[in-house]
């Protein structure tokens, strides 16, 4: 039982983000190294706002302090790589097989957002996923049932929303939009404290907000990066 649970579980959480590589990122090798250099800033992100919990030793029992901290790390390092990728457009238009990855500037907001992503989930879900393996099926003895497959699902949301955050955030810089700004730390502030939630077993709570935040975040990065109702229809009737 814990064999089909942990591969059905690991396709929840990465099913459709490995579609995403494969089909929009895998055959370009500028984007396979903006995506890792992503998600090692997100790696650094979490080593700040780490030493900042450790260091401060009185609110170590409080989470969402530690929560808090991650966030504006996150957030803070999101906005170095924009700074980054916007100062060497030009050396990368010169060494692009793809020029599309410049000339679109939301396909750098994509992929760099899709490595914070990937590398959140990932780090969200991989000690739950060694314990899924076996020898025990959680929820037999106390506990819940659904723990695996509702963290499957956020660690989907959360890979999600930081493309969908991301893709928002490049643009706002670039328009000078602060009110979405404001969005996108307010909703990454609010998604990562209802996880707290999780706590308490209340998941249907928790999911139910994710998921809202998730569609609203997606059909707002839809509308920034130029997205219609007409291109909207063209692309599901495949015209």
């Amino acid at each position: 039982m814990t064999m089909p649970e942990f591969f059905g579980c690991s396709m929840i959480a990465f099913g459709p983000p490995l579609a995403l590589f494969i089909f929009t990122i895998a055959n370009d090798p500028i984007r396979i190294i903006i995506l890792i250099v992503a998600a090692f800033f997100w790696l650094v992100s979490l080593l700040a706002s780490s030493i900042v919990w450790y260091a401060i030793v009185p609110l170590r029992k409080f989470l969402a302090f530690g929560v808090v901290f991650s966030v504006l790390f996150q957030e803070g390092f999101r906005y170095i790589i924009y700074r980054i990728l916007r100062r060497t457009e030009q050396g990368l238009q010169v060494v692009a097989e793809d020029t599309r990855v410049i000339e679109n500037k939301h396909i750098l907001a994509y992929v760099s957002g899709f490595g914070f992503g990937i590398i959140s989930a990932m780090f969200a879900l991989v000690n739950v996923l060694a314990d899924m393996w076996g020898p025990a099926t959680l929820g037999l003895k106390g506990g819940s049932e659904v723990f695996f497959l509702v963290s499957s699902a956020q660690a989907l949301s959360i890979c999600l929303l930081h493309t969908f955050w991301s893709v928002i955030f490049y643009n706002a810089f670039d328009t000078n939009n602060y009110i979405h700004i404001a969005y996108v730390i307010t909703t990454h502030m609010v998604v990562s404290l209802v996880t707290l939630l999780n706590a308490q077993e209340l998941y249907t709570a928790s999911l139910i907000i994710n998921y809202c935040l998730t569609v609203a975040t997606a059909i707002l990065a839809f509308h920034v990066s130029g997205g219609t109702k007409r291109s909207l229809k063209r692309f599901f009737t495949c015209q």
